[in-house]
């Protein structure tokens, strides 16, 4: 354990110690009488002193002692019992403390102790790190216990060093090295709900960081000569390292899911509907929140289950694999509605067993801790060792009787089995009765679906003479003896079937199964329908959109060339873009769709094409197509890793990006020929993006020769092209007339040789196929925050681009205004459940649309800004310039906005800004003077407005000597005061005015042009000379810059 750092002067008083291990700054010693030899005649006498006292005397047999090379001073950092590589006790497979200590000293303390200058800034350094280590213990533990002391401790020092607002929600906090050049700084990393915030305080220098997520563009481990692991993190163009944690990955995993989760909420307006825990900001914690979500997401993405499926307990047994005779060690995962088991031996084995499936489990070995679960199908799944089986056998017997459907109550007496023969007997039972398996099941009739067969059953009915009988065969042995349908057994040999091929007749069903959708329709009965008729003789832009594209999707294909195809493909996306209105309908969704109904019923490619969208291809399908730009960035990074030949010719790799893009929108449908891509699509299907970017490092390797040789994009480009209209599926049974007309022939395509799709996959999975799917979803993760940042970014560009026309802010100054202006947005947002702001932000919107502030986000950023904040009258100020910049009226103002206020006055603007003025004013030196030539400003346009209103109305008989305008000016204006009357009272008072545009006459209609009132003021000396007082502006957006976060939100 580690100890709190104590001077010892005589590192071996009597010969009581023996150095074990030794370096430069630290020593591991044995206490004489404990390991190997006992230490003779001195080693038996301590041996006997260390029985003889007591426990809370006795000494610990190991210790680890710090010193420096100059120093004759040591100190005690460690202690252990025992330690397995010096003891005489054999090794029994567990790393015991002290040796975990010194390894840690050696891998994280040692290179790092090198660039200090002298022993006492090392021997500080490494007392704080010890004592950091000590707490980051006392708080693990305290966690286990549910202890909130030191919890609690950490969170008042959190509020104290900060000066957060006091709802942030502080998650966890871990001791680290935060390093500012080649200096370590030992301190604090607190994680909260909004920000990454550092504290240190060492040799009398203060350190503090405090880094919102939403700012991050990069998040990694990384390590170097000094640093043998660190995190870094890139904000606001810096890079920030920490380093020296006591448990790193736990504390980088804490770090991505609150990155992760601060985009989602932040940028993706993500409400986390189906995990209320996360809901609310105020309430994240560290276990119960974040490493929940974390692995409830890990558990449907690996099992293709439904988002509403959640990771409920998990047991550890072995699977009894019938095909190959032996046990596999694997885990058991329960849901809600679902039975999975994946194997942990490398076997490849996984299994998911619906719910809705199992009709008996029986328990027929109490010695072995076995039970036996019974599905449809005529077939048992029998796990073994299971540590409590009998808790299991009540879960999943309670969980199915909550899935039953009513009807088979009725009518089975016998819902569960607990011996071999009533399993065997129920088994039978269902499969002479199949009418009670429908009832089960919970299907109903589906009358209502418009097309019950695949388009190419219609368009190509099955020739048995272009059909592969051995590939058939092989197939149906798989079936044999893996099982078919919903339960069966997944394992190396379904991934060969599938990189060898798959028969078109098999095609929709195994679609259906890998991808979660078959569990996704039969829980939703009859819901397609309904969504066909709500949807159809809707008119909306998504609507629009998929008119205009119908006619595009696959035209080579005679499917599409009829009414049939074209009205199920209209069915489809029209009810999905009903169902899911935040993507509604995206280019490449068409294409996608239409090979979905080739092989699948038109149903069934409903749910197909949900489970691409919202599972297997997340944020792919939307405006901005961020999933798709990330696993771009990510396969940029694997052409790095995987071709470097190709990465040292063409440095930059943003040519491939781009050329890529329609690779995985489309899966790869939309340059190669059809009967060629659904091949692609069968591995997509089964092993996710990993196949699609397997194929592609495969296409760059296999046309690596010609990329180099290319001048330009444009000739790698069309090497690409004439490559993909030359692979061909000699296994397709599509007429020859399809296949050219996709190929597109041509001559010089003719010259090239041909690939076939089946040899290009099996490359392509030997190749990169030890890919795993864990290193692509940490890669997606890493890039994301990137990607995202990259587009903002792009964003801010544009609005600023245009911005700057209309005003006179140098670009920095335009450019930290956006800043603040963004900042003020996700202020408003970090610490409320259903944020106005926040709802109303939509990234597809036009970029000066995108952020938004409400009255109160833009009076307090308004208050840092503007320098006349301090007058008497701001709230009104802040209120009356809120509307006039506010102009669609609709209670938010845009960036352009907020710089700026253009277009005409209206009587109600024009009466509070005459206001607006007088409060302006107030306590100036030339107070009266002002007052006197705002007096001669407003009578000047009033009386140029009555003369135009005159013009306009030439006819008019004049009923007063006073405009109404100016009658509603003068109860507007302070006592005393009248728009006619310069003279102006040196006391007027500083009460607001009450005057509402509700005041007004209605029949009049006026408005004053920005001009005019420009030339009226310029025609006072005083008032330009008061505008005209140069403000620091710099300053004043530092000034807002430290004190935003500090600016109080009012509820």
């Amino acid at each position: 354990m580690w100890l709190k750092p104590e001077e010892i002067l005589l590192k071996n008083a009597f010969k009581l110690w023996v150095t074990e291990k030794g370096n430069d700054y630290f020593v591991l010693q044995r206490r004489r009488g404990y390991g190997e030899g006992g230490g003779g005649l001195t080693g038996l006498l301590v041996g006997t002193l260390d029985t003889m006292l007591d426990s809370t005397s006795k000494v610990a047999p190991f210790r680890i002692l710090h010193q420096t090379p100059d120093s004759q001073v040591y100190w005690s950092i460690a202690c252990g019992k025992s330690l397995y590589t010096f003891s005489t006790i054999p090794f029994s497979g567990t790393k015991e403390e002290i040796s975990q200590h010194w390894e840690w000293l050696e891998k994280n303390i040692m290179r790092t102790l090198s660039v200090f200058d002298s022993s006492d800034d090392i021997t500080s350094f490494v007392q704080g790190k010890i004592r950091g280590l000590i707490a980051e213990e006392g708080k693990v533990s305290c966690v286990q216990e549910d202890d909130p002391e030191k919890f609690r401790e950490a969170l008042l020092r959190f509020e104290k060093w900060f000066d957060l607002p006091q709802k942030e929600k502080l998650v966890t906090y871990y001791s680290c090295s935060y390093w500012r050049g080649r200096v370590p700084c030992q301190g604090w990393l607190y994680l909260s709900t909004n920000f990454l915030s550092f504290y240190s305080y060492l040799l009398g220098s203060e350190v503090k960081l405090v880094i919102s997520w939403n700012e991050i563009w990069r998040l990694e481990k990384t390590s170097n000569v000094i640093l043998t692991e660190s995190i870094h993190v890139l904000a606001n163009g810096e890079d920030h390292f920490f380093s020296m944690f006591l448990h790193l990955n736990e504390t980088f995993l804490i770090m991505e899911q609150l990155a992760d989760y601060s985009i989602k909420r932040l940028f993706d307006k993500e409400t986390f509907q189906e995990e209320p825990s996360l809901s609310d900001p105020l309430q994240i914690t560290k276990r119960y929140c974040l490493e929940t979500h974390a692995r409830n997401e890990q558990f449907r993405a690996f099992f293709r289950l439904p988002k509403e499926e959640n990771l409920l307990e998990v047991y550890e047994s072995f699977l009894w694999v019938p095909f190959s005779h032996f046990n596999t060690l694997g885990k058991i995962c329960l849901s809600e509605s679902y039975l999975c088991f994946a194997s942990q031996d490398g076997s490849q084995c996984h299994v998911i067993i619906p719910m809705r499936e199992v009709i008996g489990v029986e328990k027929p070995d109490r010695s072995s801790r076995a039970l036996i679960v019974c599905v449809r199908g005529k077939r048992a799944l029998r796990f073994s060792e299971v540590r409590d089986f009998e808790r299991l056998a009540n879960a999943i017997r309670r969980r199915c009787g909550m899935t039953a459907s009513p009807q088979h109550s009725a009518s089975t007496e016998v819902t569960y089995c607990f011996d071999h023969w009533e399993c065997q007997n129920l088994i039978s039972h269902f499969e002479d009765n199949p009418e009670e398996v429908a009832l089960m099941v919970g299907q109903k009739d589906s009358s209502k679906a418009v097309s019950t067969e695949a388009l190419m059953t219609v368009f190509h009915p099955q020739d048995t003479e272009n059909l592969d009988p051995k590939m058939e065969q092989s197939w149906n042995i798989h079936f044999s003896e893996y099982g078919r349908g919903t339960s069966m057994f997944c394992t190396k040999k379904t991934r060969d079937l599938i990189v060898r091929g798959v028969p078109e007749a098999l095609r929709g069903e195994l679609w259906m199964l890998f991808s979660g959708a078959v569990n996704d329709m039969a829980t939703n009965p009859g819901y397609y329908s309904e969504l066909v008729d709500q949807s159809l003789g809707t008119s909306t832009l998504a609507t629009d959109e998929i008119e205009r594209d119908l006619h595009r999707s696959l035209p080579e294909h005679p499917a599409f060339q009829s009414d049939t195809g074209i009205s199920a493909l209209r069915r489809v996306l029209t009810a999905y873009a009903y169902r899911n209105p935040k993507i509604g309908y995206c280019q490449a969704m068409n294409i996608l769709t239409s090979v979905l109904l080739l092989y699948a019923k038109e149903e069934e490619a409903f749910w197909l094409l949900v489970a691409v969208c919202e599972r297997m291809l997340p944020d792919y399908f939307n405006r901005r197509i961020i999933g798709a730009l990330v696993d771009q960035a990510v396969f940029e990074e694997l052409i790095r890793m995987h071709l470097t030949q190709l990465t040292e010719h063409m440095t930059d790799l943003t040519f491939f990006s781009s050329v890529s893009l329609s690779w995985f929108l489309t899966l790869f449908i939309s340059v190669l020929p059809i009967e060629s891509a659904v091949n692609v699509v069968d591995c997509f299907f089964y092993d996710g993006i990993k196949a699609i970017l397997q194929l592609g490092l495969a296409v760059l390797d296999y046309n690596m020769e010609g990329l180099i040789s290319s001048h330009d994009d444009a000739e790698a480009v069309t090497i690409l092209n004439k490559f993909f209209d030359n692979v061909t599926n000699k296994d397709s049974p599509l007429p020859q007339t399809v296949q050219q007309n996709s190929v597109g022939n041509n001559d010089k395509a003719s010259s090239i040789s041909k690939v076939d799709i089946s040899d290009l996959i099996k490359e392509a999975y030997e190749k990169y196929g030890d890919m795993k799917s864990e290193e692509v979803e940490s890669m997606r993760k890493r890039n994301k925050l990137y990607v995202i940042q990259t587009l903002e970014d792009t964003t801010k560009q544009n609005v600023l681009r245009v911005v700057s026309q209309e005003v006179k802010f140098s670009a920095s100054q335009l450019d930290e205004l956006y800043v603040l202006f963004k900042r003020q947005h996700f202020l408003s947002c970090y610490w409320m459940m259903n944020s106005p702001v926040l709802l109303h932000h939509d990234p597809s919107l036009a970029y000066l649309e995108q952020y938004q502030l409400g009255f109160h986000q833009f009076s307090l950023l308004f208050s840092l800004l503007e320098p006349w904040s301090l007058c008497s009258g701001k709230d009104a100020l802040f209120l009356w310039a809120f509307r006039l910049l506010d102009e669609n009226q609709d209670g938010l103002i845009n960036f352009k906005e907020f710089c700026c206020a253009l277009g005409k006055v209206t009587p109600a603007q024009f009466i509070q800004f005459s206001k607006t003025l007088y409060n302006l004013f107030h306590s100036d030196p030339e107070e009266e003077s002002l007052y006197r030539a705002v007096a001669r400003v407003t009578s000047l346009l009033l009386r140029m407005e009555e003369v135009g209103r005159r013009l306009q109305e030439p006819t008019s008989p004049q009923k007063s000597s006073t405009s109404p305008i100016q009658a509603a000016l003068e109860g507007a204006l302070p006592d005393g005061e009248a728009s006619s009357t310069p003279e102006i009272s040196s006391d007027t008072p500083n009460t607001p005015i009450t005057l509402e545009a509700g005041s007004i006459p209605q029949e009049v209609e006026w408005s004053f042009a920005f001009e005019q009132i420009l030339a009226s003021l310029l025609n006072e000396p005083v008032l330009v000379r008061f505008f005209e007082r140069p403000v620091d502006i710099q300053a004043r957006l530092d000034h807002a810059k430290s004190a935003q976060l500090k600016a109080k939100t009012n509820k």
